[in-house]
């Protein structure tokens, strides 16, 4: 005896047809009936093998495409669950590269204003030397060298440093100058002159705050934190 299988069920010549469509395999011959088949069914079955040729082909048929129409619908859900995590991840990956090119763009307009700035300010050597230098001389020379947006926290820091006096030491440590370097001589990678030329102090001032945090302002949230820098 022949069998096929139709949506999980083995159907044969002696399979009995259910009056709603479901196939149920019996074997062909068979005395007994399984022991969790009701009763009932059988009142109302129909022999595979009773129905016409050519029916038995469509009853077959037809429960294939039922099977082949289950299978695509889990297909066609499995396709749109894809490309749904597919479209989630490029969106995610569309906004981290809009906010990497956001802050590139910031960083790299920050870095113009900034080269801007420092391009408009003069150099320590472009200032003639004096015997001497009153506060306001040098808070004047402080203005020319540091740029304009950064001059209010370089200021801060002087005034709690020295209050501008380019001669002040501390009779403790012996730090020297406006930013009271220790030991004072450091400042003299920025010219011979330094305990005598304020311009000179001002131009390793600005280099270390640059050097060490970026910017004056930078060093002032530090030194605020902290009360050095």
């Amino acid at each position: 005896m022949s069998r096929i299988s139709v949506r999980g069920f083995a159907v044969a010549s002696a399979t009995a047809v259910t009056t709603v469509g479901a196939v149920v395999g019996v074997a062909s011959g068979s005395t007994q009936h399984p022991s969790n088949e009701p009763e009932a069914m059988a009142g109302d079955a129909t022999l595979l093998a009773d129905i016409p040729a050519g029916q038995q082909a469509q009853v077959q048929v037809s429960s294939l495409a039922q099977q082949a129409s289950a299978q695509a619908d889990a297909a066609d859900f499995a396709a749109k669950k894809s490309a749904e995590e597919a479209a989630r991840k490029a969106a995610a990956q569309t906004a981290v590269a809009k906010q990497k090119a956001a802050e590139e763009k910031e960083r790299a307009e920050k870095e113009k204003k900034e080269a801007a700035s420092r391009s408009a300010t003069r150099d320590a050597s472009s200032f003639a030397t004096q015997s001497s230098y009153t506060i306001a001389q040098v808070q004047a020379i402080a203005r020319q060298m540091v740029p304009s947006d950064q001059f209010q926290c370089f200021s801060n820091i002087v005034s709690h440093e020295s209050g501008w006096n380019y001669h002040a030491v501390n009779a403790g440590s012996g730090a020297y100058g406006l930013f009271q370097a220790l030991p004072g001589s450091k400042m003299s990678s920025a010219g011979a002159d330094w305990q005598t030329n304020p311009a000179t102090q001002i131009k390793w001032g600005l280099s270390y705050m640059n050097g060490r945090y970026h910017s004056p302002c930078e060093a002032w949230s530090f030194w605020q934190a902290n009360s050095w820098y």
